[in-house]
């Protein structure tokens, strides 16, 4: 190994790690924060811009899908910026775009604000995580990612509790104009404390990868256009789909080789030869669909069907918080101790069982049978995600760090923004499989439904007309088959994403186990 290689991986801050670890913190806090407060709010954004169920999702998978446009390509622009210089630029525009994504007037002013926000916020997450990996030692990144997985994995869950409280009590604009202030003291924090290591300050670009940066967005846009529309559209009965489709696979596989072609990629894709970094992606890819869905649906859940507010369906998940913040103590306390592999199953398993969980419920639940099965959801991507990071990046140089957090948090993005799509129309689609087999039993051959029928009508002719009753009894038993078969539908789709984290859970067994070397007493 060179000196120069040597003295990147010996590098450490002239400051205490910990002074930058808090502006990143703060920074990465508010931008998850933002990729869920919006969820409990969707039924009021779309009202207040005359908007579809289905369109007001594009504020979700449009801010996703624009941090999957600049995370992957965040190593290359910290390489023309200057790595620092680069994570202040998107700080800026994240919380301008929060400004103007809460004085927007109309849903395509919004959606694109979110992307602007979604550009800014990708950035941020790998270089943070990068900054945090490297700062730190590896013998003490496992308390170090303990404290990153509080914004990473807290934020997005007391996210739906202050969204819908701001919403409630004030309105939804207010959900993202709160980030400002929070940008502005961010933006300070990391003026004076964030330090930019040798390899990550700004050097010269012989080539730029114009090629692979446009497929790129060409890929992940069209992509995006076909989760936003396909819905609507009958997915591939439609011939724009099927077209679209075709260019986003195209561009995909385009993509992948223009990368591992050129010399100067504006993505590094040889850090999936790494063994541990290409298992963990893929996990996260998979844990970012089962996240970012189940967020999304729950809170649709608990007021389309239960009947709760919008705060009070932030209340009902907000003991995800305190299960999170159980299972970050726990991590810190064991990740040392204990094969962190062992955490990552157990993460798995957990977060399987909070679905099958959710997966029983019914409409006459109280409010206390959502917080359980959150409190071990919570607990579980806390027990999950902080450890298949250390083991995902444990074998990689600190000179890949901010290309491979990059690529990771793409396919937590990318997963996220599918699995987000995925639900909402195996909610549409289910809903009406299962509205074709409970209606066979509405016949005036089956004794229930008549002696059901008949009570109703008798109830409400004693208000109105005979004639006028039968309309209504009718019409109200339609109704209690559309709720239970809507139902169904949401059940279904949580143990769809329990049985699918179950089948991937012996991938962990391929990880190779994580060794850190203890540092001696006298070294100390």
């Amino acid at each position: 190994m060179s000196s120069e290689a040597i003295a990147d991986e010996t590098w450490k801050p002239s400051k205490n790690p910990w002074y930058s670890a808090s502006a990143v913190m703060l920074t990465i806090f508010m931008v998850v924060l933002d990729s869920s407060i919006a969820n409990v709010a969707l039924p009021n954004i779309a009202g207040s811009f005359s908007a579809t169920q289905d369109e007001s999702t594009w504020v979700l998978t449009s801010y996703l899908v624009a941090n999957g446009v600049i995370i992957p390509s965040t190593a290359w622009f910290s390489t023309l910026f200057g790595r620092k210089n680069f994570l202040l630029l998107a700080t800026i525009l994240f919380t301008v775009a929060s400004a103007f994504c809460g004085m927007a007037t109309s849903m395509g002013v919004l959606i694109f604000a979110r992307v602007i926000q979604g550009l800014g916020g990708g950035a941020i997450m790998p270089i943070a995580q990068a900054v945090m990996m490297e700062e730190f030692p590896p013998e003490e990144r496992g308390v170090a990612m303990s404290v990153f997985g509080f914004g990473v994995i807290f934020a997005p869950i007391i996210g739906p509790t202050l969204g819908g409280w701001i919403t409630d009590t004030y309105s939804w604009h207010w959900i993202f104009l709160i980030n400002v202030p929070v940008g502005i003291v961010a933006l300070a924090l990391g003026k004076m404390f964030i330090e930019d290591p040798p390899y990550a300050r700004k050097g010269k670009i012989q080539k730029v990868d114009y090629i692979g940066f446009i497929l790129l967005i060409v890929w992940l846009f069209s992509l995006q256009i076909i989760l936003d529309n396909g819905q609507k559209s009958d997915w591939f009965g439609a011939r724009w789909v099927r077209w679209t489709s075709a260019l986003t696979i195209t561009t995909f596989i385009g993509f992948i080789w223009r990368e591992l072609a050129t010399k100067e990629p504006i993505v590094d894709l040889k850090v999936f030869l790494d063994k541990n970094f290409f298992i963990g992606t893929s996990l996260n890819t998979v844990i970012g669909a089962v996240l970012y869905s189940t967020l999304a649906i729950l809170p649709l859940f608990l007021q389309h069907l239960m009947g709760y507010t919008a705060t009070l369906s932030g209340l009902a998940i907000s003991p995800r918080g305190f299960g999170s913040l159980v299972g970050l103590i726990a991590v810190a306390v064991l990740s040392n101790r204990i094969d962190q592999r062992y955490m990552v199953i157990g993460g798995l398993v957990l977060l399987a069982a909070s679905n099958v969980m959710f997966g029983t419920l019914n409409l006459n639940i109280a409010m206390s049978n959502i917080i359980l099965p959150n409190i071990i959801c919570g607990f579980s991507f806390s027990l999950l995600m902080i450890p298949l990071m250390n083991i995902s990046f444990m074998t990689l140089k600190n000179s890949q760090m901010t290309n491979a957090s990059g690529i990771f948090n793409l396919a937590k993005s990318v997963g996220g923004a599918i699995g987000t799509s995925v639900v909402s129309t195996m909610i549409s689609r289910m809903g009406q499989v299962h509205q074709t087999h409970l209606i066979r039993n509405l016949t005036y051959s089956n004794p229930g439904f008549v002696e059901k029928l008949s009570a109703m009508q008798s109830g409400i002719a004693a208000y109105t007309g005979q004639a006028v009753a039968e309309q209504k009894a009718n019409f109200l038993v339609y109704m209690q088959l559309q709720e239970q078969s809507n139902l169904l539908a949401f059940m279904d789709c949580f143990k769809i994403y329990a049985a699918a984290v179950f089948i991937l859970t012996p991938l962990v067994f391929l990880f190779n186990k994580a060794r850190y070397k203890k540092k001696k007493k006298s070294e100390s």
